[in-house]
C-alpha cells in the first residue's frame, strides 16, 4: 500500500504533462471528481493543482520539452536528490532535469533509465508530497512496464534500494516484480514492474514507461467516463483475482493510467 508516510524510495508525487490544461483539467475531473486549482496569472492557465476532496492528489502542467508525449511522472521520495543523481548516473541513466530547487517546497530531478524509461526525484522542503493517496481518486499503485525486467530490477535497486518479490500471472502471462522500498515490510509495496514485448509497449513507442494506478469506486463508471470524455479503453475492465476490478485508459492526448477497484474487503 501506499501511504503518505513516504519513505525514501516510495512515491511521493505525480504530475502530468499535457498540450492542453484546460481540457485535461476537465477531462480527469470528470474520471476522477478531482477538482483543478490552476497556479497561472489571471487568463493564463500554464498549470496547477487537482485536488480530491480538498486535498492535493497530483499535478498539471504543460508540456514543455520539445517531440515529447503526453504522460503522467512518477516522482520517488529521497533524502539527497543530487545523491540520486550520482546514483542513476552510475547505473546507466539519463539526467533529463538536474536537481532543481521549487522555492522552498522541495529539490527535484527527472531522469531515464538504461531502457528509457523516465521518472523522477522529489527531496521535500516545505511539501512532502501529495496529501491524499489509497482511497478513491488518488493514487494507489506505480507500475513500469519494460523490456528488459532483469536490467530495470539492477537499476532501480542501485538508485533506490528497492526490495523485489516475485509472483508468476495467471495463465502463463510471465512474472510481476513486486517493488517495497528499503528496509519495509512487504505490506508497505507501492509498485510492480513487469517485462514486455516491444510491440506491447505502444503507449510510448515501443519505450519503457511508467504509469499510475489510481483507486476508483467503480471502475466500469470511470472507464464510461473516460470513453464519454474523448478517452479510450486498451484493456478491461476485468476482474483480476486478489487485485481488483481494473482497466488501462488512454486520456485524450494518449497519457496512459488505470483505474481500479479494490476487491470488498
Amino acid at each position: 500500500m501506499i501511504t503518505t508516510e513516504f519513505a525514501p524510495g516510495s512515491p511521493c508525487w505525480l504530475d502530468l504533462g499535457t498540450p492542453d490544461v484546460r481540457a485535461a483539467a476537465a477531462f480527469y475531473g470528470a474520471v476522477l471528481g478531482w477538482d483543478f486549482e490552476s497556479m497561472g496569472t489571471e487568463g493564463e492557465v500554464e498549470g496547477g493543482m487537482f485536488r480530491k476532496d480538498g486535498r492535493i492528489v497530483a499535478g498539471l502542467g504543460t508540456l514543455t520539452e520539445e517531440g515529447a508525449r503526453s504522460a503522467w511522472m512518477i516522482y520517488y521520495r529521497v533524502d539527497d536528490a543530487d545523491a540520486a543523481t550520482r546514483a542513476v548516473e552510475s547505473g546507466g541513466g539519463t539526467v533529463r532535469v538536474a536537481p532543481t530547487d521549487l522555492d522552498g517546497w522541495g529539490r527535484m530531478a527527472q531522469y531515464s533509465d538504461p531502457l528509457g524509461g523516465q521518472f523522477a526525484v522529489w527531496q521535500p522542503g516545505t511539501s512532502k508530497g501529495v496529501e491524499l493517496v489509497d482511497r478513491p481518486g488518488s493514487l494507489c499503485w506505480t507500475e513500469l512496464h519494460t523490456s528488459d525486467a532483469p536490467a530495470a530490477k539492477e537499476f532501480y535497486g542501485g538508485v533506490f534500494g528497492w526490495q523485489f518479490s516475485d509472483m508468476e500471472m495467471p495463465g502463463g502471462g510471465g512474472t510481476y516484480h513486486l517493488i517495497t522500498p528499503a528496509g519495509l515490510p512487504e505490506e508497505r509495496m507501492h509498485g510492480g514492474l513487469m517485462e514486455l514485448g516491444e510491440e506491447d509497449l505502444a503507449p510510448s513507442g515501443g519505450h519503457p514507461y511508467w504509469h499510475p494506478v489510481f483507486a476508483v469506486a467503480d471502475c466500469d463508471a470511470a472507464v464510461a467516463a473516460a470513453t464519454g470524455n474523448g478517452g479510450s479503453v486498451q484493456m478491461g475492465p476485468e476482474d483480476a483475482e486478489g487485485v481488483g476490478r481494473l482497466a488501462v485508459c488512454l486520456d485524450p492526448w494518449n497519457a496512459d493510467f488505470v483505474v481500479l477497484t479494490p476487491p470488498a474487503s
